[in-house]
Parts: C-alpha cells; sequence; structure tokens
C-alpha cells in the first residue's frame, strides 16, 4: 500500500511512542530523511507526496530496528558532532554534544596560547586517548590550523572508522592513529615524543550503573568504552598517573568527566602532586563535564 509521507511518519512516531523510545516524532523523521536521502526542509516539501509500496515497506523495517532500541545514528550510520558528520556503528561510541564542551575548552585555550605566543614556532602536538570515532581529535584539527594530533584507542575496529572519519573530513595529513592500551604502544612506538596537551574522554561509568542505562546504551553501544570500574574512576587513575611522562612542561590535561565526578577527579589530580591550576567546567546544561588542570614540572 502507499501512503503519504506525512501520514507514514505520523504511524512510524506512534509505533517508537508505544517502545517507549523518548524522542519518537524526531526519530521517525530522522528515519525517513535517511530512507529519502532528504535533509530536513526537503521533507518538509515534500511530506505530502505518496511514497511508493516498497519504500513504505523499507520505512517500517527501519522503525521497527528503533523500536528494538537500536539508536537511530547506528541505523544511519551517521552522527553530526562540531558540525562535522561522523561515521558511527556497534564498534564505537556515539558521540554527544556534551563532549562538544571538552572540544571547545582545548579550542579556546590553543587559541589563547598561539596569541600570548607561548608556544613559539612549530605546532601544538595534542594527544586523544580513547578516541573512539575520532570525534574530538578530528575536530581540533577541522578548526585549529596548527595542531598534529596523535590519537589512540584500544580497539583496531574503532581505530579503522576513525581513518575514515580523518579522511572524509579531510584532515588526515594533520592526525595518526595509534592502537593502544592508553600509553602502552606509545612507550614503545614514539619513544620521548612529548605532548603539549593530552586531552581525553575515557569510559567512566560505574560497572554497577551500566545495567540502569537506556537500553540504548547498554544493549548497542561498545561496554569497553562505557565500563569505568567500579566507582567510574579506573581510567582517570591510570591517566593522571601516566600522563605527566608524556607532557611537556606546563603541558596541559584535559577530561571529560561524568556530572557527579568533578570532585573525585580533582582529588585524584590533587593527591598525585602532578598538576596545579585545577579547573571544572560545566557543559550547556550547567553540569561539571570537564577538568582540566596543568603539569607542575
Amino acid at each position: 500500500m502507499s501512503l503519504i509521507i506525512k501520514e507514514l511518519m505520523q504511524i512510524g512516531e506512534s509505533a517508537l511512542k508505544k517502545a517507549g523510545c523518548m524522542d519518537a516524532k524526531i526519530d521517525a523523521e530522522l528515519l525517513m530523511q535517511f530512507l529519502l536521502s532528504l535533509n530536513k526542509q526537503q521533507l518538509f516539501i515534500k511530506s505530502s507526496s505518496l511514497l511508493d509500496e516498497k519504500s513504505c515497506e523499507e520505512y517500517f523495517k527501519l522503525i521497527d530496528l528503533r523500536s528494538m532500541g537500536k539508536p537511530v545514528q547506528y541505523i544511519t550510520g551517521e552522527q553530526e558532532f562540531m558540525g562535522i558528520p561522523f561515521k558511527v556503528n556497534e564498534d564505537v561510541l556515539i558521540p554527544r554534544q556534551d563532549t562538544e564542551t571538552l572540544v571547545e575548552e582545548v579550542i579556546n585555550e590553543v587559541k589563547s596560547l598561539v596569541s600570548q605566543k607561548k608556544i613559539p614556532g612549530g605546532w601544538f602536538q595534542i594527544l586523544d586517548l580513547c578516541c573512539g570515532s575520532g570525534a574530538i581529535g578530528i575536530s581540533l584539527c577541522k578548526y585549529l590550523t596548527n595542531v598534529k594530533v596523535t590519537a589512540t584507542d584500544i580497539s583496531s575496529k574503532a581505530i579503522l572508522i576513525a581513518k575514515e572519519n580523518a579522511e572524509n573530513a579531510g584532515v588526515s595529513k594533520s592526525i595518526r592513529f595509534v592502537e593502544s592500551d592508553l600509553f602502552s604502544s606509545l612507550r614503545k612506538g614514539l619513544g620521548t615524543t612529548k605532548f603539549h596537551i593530552i586531552v581525553s574522554n575515557p569510559p567512566y561509568i560505574e560497572s554497577d550503573v551500566i545495567p540502569t542505562l537506556q537500553r540504548e546504551i547498554r544493549e548497542y553501544e561498545p561496554m569497553i568504552a562505557l565500563d569505568g570500574g567500579k566507582d567510574g574512576l579506573d581510567y582517570y587513575r591510570r591517566i593522571i598517573a601516566e600522563s605527566p611522562a608524556f607532557l611537556k612542561p606546563n603541558g596541559m590535561l584535559f577530561l571529560e568527566i561524568g556530572y557527579n565526578q568533578g570532585t573525585a577527579v580533582c582529588s585524584l589530580l590533587e593527591e598525585s602532586g602532578r598538576f596545579n591550576n585545577i579547573e571544572v567546567i560545566k557543559d550547556l546544561s550547567g553540569h561539571e563535564r570537564v577538568v582540566k588542570c596543568i603539569k607542575t614540572s
């Protein structure tokens, strides 16, 4: 049976609401945009058009996938971050707007240092740990002209996606990817390389909390990129302990954190005795989102 696009989306929205999808209307529209290769404005213009039976069936298949909990981004294979389209699948976390706060902080810091001429002649060397899809490092390369980024991830599958995203974004010459469990491969392959900035959005969810997360997260996103250990701080401990050896004098560390982890992560930094000027940055929702600090020596 052929149906009008607008009516078809209403049916899709209703099905998604029954399945417990929070943004049923938005998801129904996004899936139609994906099916027809249209942007939002084009879809609005064509919303009164008749869709053939085969296309209707394909749309219902997409709605069924979303009804089972599969995130829209994994269905369409794409998520926008910092205005850049990124390929995503179940091997990488879906980049989230919250993380744009982290990227914007690094961009502002680099631009400030450039304006103050505190990095004379040369490139900013930046290390992106736990890079996943490459969203952080690629965005830094896209919006800064004077950076060289090394991006690491423990997952070889994630590295492949990140490389593809870098190529698509036109920044592959400014970023290199290394399969590594945090710093482990850097010790072997990069010798005495030091970085001006280390940035990371590591796994930080408490192990016991993961079963309580939305099904879209707990059933589809990679567990290795979510689980931060019993208290969610395992990766912060490792990064704080090991990063001074990879930072230049007065190098900076930027960490994304969970909304309730600011005090704990700041305490870990203070206890290490290796960092000062420790600061917590809030995101647009007013939640603590980023901790930044400077290496003491």
